[in-house]
């Protein structure tokens, strides 16, 4: 019970995180594009990194400006990066992405003599040490993101789950995906700020992941992912404190012990019930769509 108090901002933390990047992972995994948050995370790292070496304070306000701005820049190259006839895989922008600004950032910080402790924050995070002012200001942020993804969530969803259908019905791709993108970057400069590269990644894509096994529909994975993110992030923490060991750290292996469970789960319950609709006729991308918008 005596740690319960100190545990509260750093949970709170970790349900802020788990609200908005479950959602975003349902669109990051029905886009085929795994590895984006990775790569926006580092290239929002390397916009740190370029901060602390020109002088700027790592947590002041010109720094998360500065993060920001090159989350921009790497956002509009994913958006006009899509080949219109799919000849080069997103996928590999995004990893080319992912190494350069990692490579950059390495560079970067061996100019900035002292400061190497802070990239390993970056990656690592230290959720811990997170603060009421902090976790204040991230949920009204991510309140707004997630007010604008409400507001156009149909043509985030129609090209998320059917590219092809969103052209055809005269939408302007690259410019939706731009917005997508760079609503994604807001929330991932923070996320970086608080958790690190690495547990943000988790946040994304595992409770995602964990709901594909269980549920097709929007609203299903989505309540999945969020209890799935609560609970991990609750014992995650709850871990890290009692066996005195890295937070961030803590709670990714804790994803991957609970997504290795649920795997077990629908292998012996719920393989054999799904089996005979997969052996049939399974509903299109462009049913999945319409269904989904319902």
């Amino acid at each position: 019970m005596e740690i319960l108090p100190f545990l509260l901002w750093p949970f709170m933390a970790s349900l802020i995180l788990t609200g908005i990047h479950a959602y975003l992972g349902v669109h990051v995994v029905e886009r085929g594009v795994i590895f984006v948050d990775l790569a926006l995370a580092q290239i929002a790292a390397l916009g740190a990194t370029m901060a602390i070496l020109i002088g700027l304070n790592p947590h002041g306000r010109g720094a998360y400006f500065l993060s920001l701005g090159f989350t921009f820049l790497g956002a509009a190259i994913f958006a006009f990066a899509r080949s219109r006839r799919g000849h080069i895989p997103q996928e590999a922008f995004i990893g080319i992405a992912y190494a350069v600004a990692s490579a950059a950032a390495i560079l970067t910080m061996s100019k900035a003599t002292g400061e190497t402790e802070h990239l390993k924050d970056m990656l690592v995070g230290n959720i811990l040490a997170v603060s009421k002012n902090e976790v204040l200001k991230t949920a009204l942020l991510y309140g707004a993101v997630g007010l604008f993804h409400y507001i156009f969530r149909k043509k985030f969803l129609l090209i998320s789950t059917s590219h092809a259908e969103a052209e055809k019905q005269g939408l302007n791709v690259r410019f939706w995906d731009f917005l997508f993108y760079a609503s994604f970057g807001f929330v991932v400069t923070s996320s970086v700020a608080i958790a690190g590269v690495l547990l943000v990644f988790c946040y994304l894509i595992v409770p995602s992941v964990g709901a594909m096994l269980f549920a097709d529909k929007v609203g299903p994975r989505l309540a999945i992912g969020w209890t799935m993110g609560t609970l991990v992030s609750a014992l995650g923490v709850y871990f890290s404190v009692t066996l005195d060991m890295p937070t961030g750290a803590m709670i990714v292996c804790t994803f991957g012990g609970v997504l290795i469970l649920m795997f077990l789960v629908h292998a012996l319950f719920f393989r054999r019930r799904s089996a005979p609709a997969s052996a049939g006729s399974r509903p299109s991308i462009d049913e999945r769509m319409v269904e989904q918008q319902r």
